[in-house]
């Protein structure tokens, strides 16, 4: 039998688990050709947080790198993850838009889509499968790992066939918060090989320290690929180390193709990077530890360090105890949605609400009314009846597909953003993240034509002569 196949996420996931989606593309290219020889399936360089994050802090353009990275790597598929109808931003958008996106991010060199959605409600990624396919992308298909009464080996292996009959090229396991237990993935794959015929991958977090066992278990039972990330970037957070993980399946059936001499001289390039951005503090190295409350409380990494933040400005970390406590009970009320974004702000902010105010709901973020009114697609088990209507009173819940309440907009958007576009893409950007995408065009302006934006007039749109 072939190895089992490597993604490495150091260009997209581990960065943005380990230190804020803070990656240069400056920083990516120098070692581009070595990671481009080594071996890997793929290499996942683009979604997630990365769009936001070169628009907002890197004063980049997203669209930019990812034409940069196609050009860099001439053999290696270039992966992203895409949130289904919420794209890369936190709400749904229209049909129109999604299908947009997904043409422009393989136009511009993405191969593989991965797909998900965060209350696994298949309703939820149909178009962008769709698009994906229509465009000539592949799409795989993401489950949102999590457990609770009613997640179980069953309800994965049917929504995997119905994943497979949509049109998915392949199944991935994303595991957000390190909890897939070695045992419960072997059972897990091998049930899914019984059920479905496309290649399975495995995509999980070290937080909890468990997730090199949980991959070899993976393999052992049929997984095709797993997600790592060179060492220098990896563990903690972050995903399994490549090399480590590589060197375990020596002497295996499953031992990869990888050039490891090849390996360990991309490893002395990032650990330079690593010691950057020590001294630089944007890795912080809290973020390096196991923590084996995610066990108990399945709280993601990111989620942890956002609940850190919350409490912090509110002079309230001495609760932050309490707060983990009131994570799951949140979560059974609102029919056990798996921690990932948007779910995980969603329920985290309720959660400090309910501690720091001292009454349960009392007040409760815009984004969770609306998820409780349907907007956000289907929970696993509905909503308790007596939350439901503390949180929206007698409101009508939606059961349809959300997107189907949203008109086409990319005219509309076209129209409003005319005298910044300089690409088709730009409208995308607008789209996803509107202030955000302004302020870096006025920047991009600004920077290419050496235009002063705080002269325009807004009326007229013209620049004083």
């Amino acid at each position: 039998m072939a190895g089992v196949k490597i993604t490495d996420t150091i260009l997209r996931d581990a960065h943005q688990s380990l230190i804020a989606t803070r990656m240069k593309t400056e920083d990516m290219l120098p070692i581009a050709d070595k990671l481009d020889r080594v071996g890997f399936h793929s290499l996942e360089v683009w979604g997630g947080a990365t769009f936001d994050s070169c628009l907002r802090f890197l004063n980049e353009d997203p669209w930019e790198r990812l034409r940069t990275l196609r050009k860099a790597f001439k053999n290696t598929k270039l992966q992203m993850l895409l949130r289904g109808q919420n794209l890369l931003g936190y709400k749904h958008y229209p049909d129109d838009v999604v299908e947009e996106f997904v043409k422009k991010s393989i136009e511009n060199g993405i191969d593989i889509i991965r797909i998900f959605d965060a209350l696994n409600d298949p309703r939820n990624i149909k178009k962008s499968i769709e698009s994906t396919k229509k465009y000539g992308g592949h799409a795989q298909a993401a489950i949102s790992y999590t457990t609770s009464p009613v997640h179980n080996n069953e309800y994965y292996i049917n929504l995997a066939v119905e994943m497979e009959k949509m049109g998915a090229d392949s199944i991935c396991i994303k595991d957000m918060s390190g909890i897939l237990m070695p045992y419960e993935a072997e059972k897990l794959v091998k049930g899914l090989k019984e059920k479905i015929s496309v290649p399975i991958q495995i995509h999980s977090h070290f937080t909890s320290g468990i997730a090199n066992q949980t991959y070899m278990k993976a393999i052992e039972a049929g997984a095709d690929i797993i997600d790592t990330a060179m060492s220098p970037l990896g563990m903690g957070t972050s995903q399994p180390a490549t090399e480590s993980m590589v060197a375990s399946l020596q002497g295996s059936p499953y031992y990869p193709d990888i050039d490891m001499n090849l390996l360990l001289e991309i490893t002395d390039y990032f650990k330079e990077l690593r010691d950057e951005y020590l001294k630089e503090g944007l890795l912080n190295t809290k973020v390096l530890n196991v923590d084996a409350r995610t066990l108990k409380y399945q709280v993601p990494g990111g989620m942890l360090s956002n609940l850190v933040s919350q409490l912090n400005a509110q002079g309230a970390l001495d609760r932050f105890e309490e707060v983990l406590e009131e994570v799951p009970k949140v979560r059974e009320d609102l029919g056990y949605p798996p921690l990932v974004t948007p779910m995980s702000q969603m329920v985290g902010t309720t959660a400090v609400f309910n501690v720091l105010l001292g009454e349960r709901y009392k007040m409760v973020p815009k984004e969770a009314k609306n998820y409780v009114k349907g907007l956000y697609g289907k929970p696993t088990v509905p909503v308790k009846e007596n939350i439901k209507e503390k949180i929206i009173g007698n409101e009508e819940v939606y059961t349809g597909r959300p997107a189907d309440l949203l008109e086409p907009e990319l005219n509309k958007l076209k129209d409003e953003i005319k005298e910044y576009i300089e690409q088709e893409e730009d409208v995308l950007s607008y789209a996803l993240f509107p202030q955000v995408a302004i302020d870096f065009f006025k920047y991009r302006q600004a920077e290419k034509y050496k235009i002063d934006n705080n002269l325009l007039n807004d009326e007229f749109k013209t620049y004083p002569i």
